[in-house]
C-alpha cells in the first residue's frame, strides 16, 4: 500500500483485515480475522433501534528502535467493559480484547507507520447489540469488532494551539446519564455544537448540563489546565475517564505538579497560564483562547503551547516511541 505517512490526518484508511467475534447463547466465540468490512445486521438490531453500542480508541507506535508498542490496551479493555455494563451489554473479556488487538496488528503490520512520520496505527474496538427487537430494552446478542487504521494528528498542524468556543445550548451528556461511558450517543448529541464551532474554525468547550457553570469536556476530549504549580482537570459523573489524562496526571506528579481533580468554574480560566484538551486521538491539544460569546469574555493563553504542557506532551510521546524509560509498564512491546 502506497501511503504518504507524513500527510495522514485523522481519517479512515482501509485495512486489509478487521477482527470480529460474536456473542450468542451467553458465550463469546473466538476472534477471527476477515476481509469483510460489512455488517450482516437485522434492521431491528438493538444497536440501530436503541443505540446499544460502545467503542474504544487506542494506538500502536513504531518506536525509535523499530519495535512496535501498544499503549495501555488493558485500560481500554477495562473501560469498554464498564461501558458495556452501563448499557446492559455482555462485557468483552480482557483476554479476548487483547487477542483481537494483537490479531488486528499482526494481520496489518504493513499499516504501522514508520518512526518519525508522526503517524500511528489506531485501533477502533466496537461493540454492538445485534438482537432483533422493537420493544424498548437491551439485546442479548452482540458483536465485537476491531478496526485498525493508520492515522495522523487529530488536529492538523500537529502540536499547535486551537481556539475553543463556550457552548451553553447543547448538553453533551446528563450528570447521571452515559457521559462516563464511551458510547456513540454522547458524540451524536454534541454534533450540533461541535459542527457549529468547526464552521467558525474553532472547537467546542462543553459546560455541565445541570448549571452551565462548570467546565465539562473539550468536544471529544478531557480538559486540563495549569494554574501555578497545579494540574487541574474536571471531576464529573458526565465525563469520560481518559486514559491519556490519567497518564498525564502521573507524569505531572513526576515533575512536581500538584494534581487536582474537582469541579472547575468557567471563570477560573482567567487564573490559568495554560489550558488544553487531551485524549487518545489528540494527545494534548493546547488552547490559545476560550471565547465566551454569550458573556463577551475571552480567556487567552498565548499563541504557542506553554512550557508545562509542552514538557508533558513530549514526556508521554517519548515513552510511547521508546525514547524514554517506560517505568510504569504502559507499553506492550511486540
Amino acid at each position: 500500500m502506497n501511503i504518504d505517512w507524513s500527510s495522514l490526518g485523522f481519517h479512515y484508511t482501509e485495512p486489509e483485515y478487521i477482527v470480529r467475534a460474536g456473542y450468542h447463547d451467553g458465550k463469546w466465540e473466538e476472534p477471527y480475522a476477515t476481509k469483510d468490512k460489512y455488517l450482516h445486521l437485522h434492521v431491528s438490531a438493538t444497536c440501530l433501534q436503541y443505540g446499544q453500542e460502545a467503542f474504544e480508541g487506542l494506538k500502536a507506535f513504531r518506536g525509535i528502535d523499530g519495535k512496535i508498542r501498544i499503549f495501555r490496551w488493558r485500560e481500554n479493555a477495562k473501560r469498554m467493559a464498564k461501558s458495556a455494563e452501563g448499557l446492559f451489554m455482555a462485557p468483552v473479556p480482557e483476554e479476548l480484547f487483547g487477542k483481537a488487538i494483537h490479531m488486528a496488528l499482526e494481520k496489518n503490520l504493513d499499516l504501522v507507520p514508520p518512526y518519525g512520520t508522526g503517524a500511528t496505527l489506531y485501533f477502533r474496538p466496537l461493540l454492538i447489540g445485534t438482537t432483533p427487537r422493537l420493544g424498548v430494552g437491551p439485546g442479548k446478542d452482540f458483536e465485537f469488532i476491531v478496526i485498525p487504521s493508520p492515522i495522523g494528528p487529530y488536529y492538523p498542524g500537529k502540536f499547535h494551539c486551537t481556539t475553543f468556543i463556550v457552548n451553553r445550548y447543547v448538553d453533551r451528556a446528563a450528570p447521571y446519564g452515559t457521559g462516563q461511558f464511551k458510547v456513540g450517543g454522547n458524540y451524536a448529541s454534541s454534533f450540533r455544537a461541535t459542527e457549529a464551532a468547526h464552521m467558525m474554525g474553532c472547537d467546542c468547550l462543553f459546560l455541565d448540563a445541570k448549571q452551565h457553570k462548570f467546565i465539562d469536556e473539550c468536544s471529544a476530549a478531557n480538559f486540563i489546565g495549569i494554574k501555578g504549580n497545579e494540574y487541574l482537570t474536571p471531576k464529573s459523573s458526565a465525563i469520560l475517564p481518559s486514559i491519556t489524562n490519567d497518564s498525564l496526571m502521573t507524569l505531572a506528579r513526576e515533575i512536581g505538579l500538584k494534581v487536582t481533580r474537582r469541579k472547575i468554574r468557567l471563570e477560573e480560566l482567567a487564573d490559568m497560564s495554560e489550558a488544553a484538551a487531551c485524549g487518545t486521538a489528540c494527545v494534548i491539544s493546547p488552547i490559545n483562547k476560550v471565547v465566551d460569546t454569550e458573556k463577551g469574555v475571552t480567556y487567552s493563553f498565548g499563541d504557542e503551547p506553554g512550557p508545562v504542557l509542552t514538557k508533558l506532551y513530549h514526556a508521554l510521546k517519548d515513552i510511547q516511541y521508546g525514547r524514554a524509560e517506560d517505568k510504569y509498564g504502559w507499553c506492550e512491546i511486540i
